[in-house]
């Protein structure tokens, strides 16, 4: 009994295995079959086809096979290598422009992102509703006049230093005064009300720890009551449109000086006190009404690289590509600001240049600057 239930188990096992081949051969077969019916297709990257969109799919095939290029005669050969000798220079200097952002080491530049930051805030500084008339003193005012605004601003110098404000602050406050003063009439007593209040709101929106409405009426010699600067504030608010955050020219400096310095192997302090200097000079003349932030700063920079090596091309297609203005857009300002710091502008106006005049500040308000601007330093960087 036992040998026949070893021959059956046996039996078994090899018709197992027969089936087992069976279904391989099988299998193979299938296989070999499918791969006659579907042959293999050539694998595309995305890339690829995003890149030739407008090509057939018999063209993306063959996307491999280049048709053999005609070789070039002597006189384009030429031609080309002689168009790279004249942008050799220029290209080298655009390489080094796009690792500029890669160099800063403090994280607050925010490196990755800084330039899409920087876009924004070109777009913002000429929104209408953040812009002040560039006349309003023409068409909107009766009892102001320019001085009386650089009066204003220069006394709002000295408040920030009394009470150890940000110059973002200050800032600030003045272009709260351009806005309200450019839908708003008032009377020459109410000026400092406004500069006041002004102040109050931008010293709430910068500072960390901002002056009390007390010391804001204590400054003016209790000229206003606490109920009058705060009303005050209200109707500011009111004309901004709660609009409170605002680039303004130091804004722009920060990044525009921080190009400027790549030409050092160090930081150079007093290039960048001589452009705070100059930048807090531009807000005292009612003429740099009209221009936009970003090219006072621009015009800043100029002015200040100019005064310390003036026998040397003050701009640079670094700052050029940075500031997105070539030297001759900013000549208008760059005048401007050379007659204010000659004095021929604004020479009664005295806080600024006393405040700079301070050894913290390298001294740079004693800086002076060649009376002539060479024309040749405002030609297109590229024509050079």
């Amino acid at each position: 009994m036992k040998k026949q239930e070893k021959e059956a188990i046996m039996a078994d096992l090899e018709n197992c295995g027969r089936v087992t081949r069976l279904a391989k051969k099988r299998a193979a077969e299938a296989m070999a079959s499918h791969q006659q019916q579907h042959p293999s297709k050539k694998r595309v990257v995305l890339g690829e086809i995003q890149n030739f969109s407008n090509l057939g799919v018999s063209q993306i095939k063959g996307l491999n096979t280049e048709p053999k290029k005609q070789p070039k005669s002597k006189q384009q050969q030429s031609k080309r290598k002689l168009k790279r000798a004249v942008t050799s220079k220029i290209d080298k200097e655009e390489l080094n422009v796009d690792n500029v952002d890669a160099n800063y080491d403090d994280p607050q530049m925010c490196s990755a992102y800084v330039s899409d930051i920087y876009d924004y805030l070109r777009k913002m500084e000429i929104e209408e509703k953040r812009r002040p008339l560039p006349d309003y003193l023409e068409k909107v005012q009766k009892d102001l006049s320019p001085n009386m605004r650089g009066v204003l601003v220069d006394w709002l110098v000295e408040v920030a230093e009394e009470y150890k404000l940000l110059s973002d602050t200050l800032y600030l406050a003045v272009s709260y005064i351009d806005r309200f003063l450019s839908t708003n009439v008032i009377t020459r007593q109410k000026l400092q009300l406004l500069g006041v209040s002004s102040m109050l709101i931008s010293a709430k929106y910068e500072e960390i720890s901002p002056p009390h409405v007390e010391d804001f009426c204590y400054i003016t010699d209790n000229t206003y009551t606490k109920e009058e600067v705060v009303k005050m504030e209200a109707d500011v608010l009111k004309t901004l449109n709660f609009e409170m955050g605002n680039p303004t020219v130091k804004t722009f400096l920060r990044r525009f000086t921080g190009v400027a310095q790549e030409d050092y192997k160090t930081p150079n302090l007093q290039l960048e006190f001589l452009g705070y200097y100059l930048a807090e000079l531009s807000i005292l003349d009612y003429s740099c009404v009209k221009y936009v932030p970003s090219l006072l700063a621009a015009a800043v920079v100029f002015l200040s690289r100019f005064t310390l090596q003036p026998n040397t091309h003050p701009w640079s297609l670094a700052l050029q590509q940075y500031s997105g203005y070539k030297a001759a857009d900013l000549k208008e300002c760059i005048l401007i600001l050379h007659d204010l710091q000659l004095s021929r502008r604004g020479g009664s106006l005295a806080a600024v240049r006393d405040k700079y005049k301070q050894h913290k500040f390298k001294c740079v308000s004693s800086l002076t600057s060649p009376v002539e601007i060479p024309a040749s330093f405002f030609e297109d960087m590229r024509q050079l």
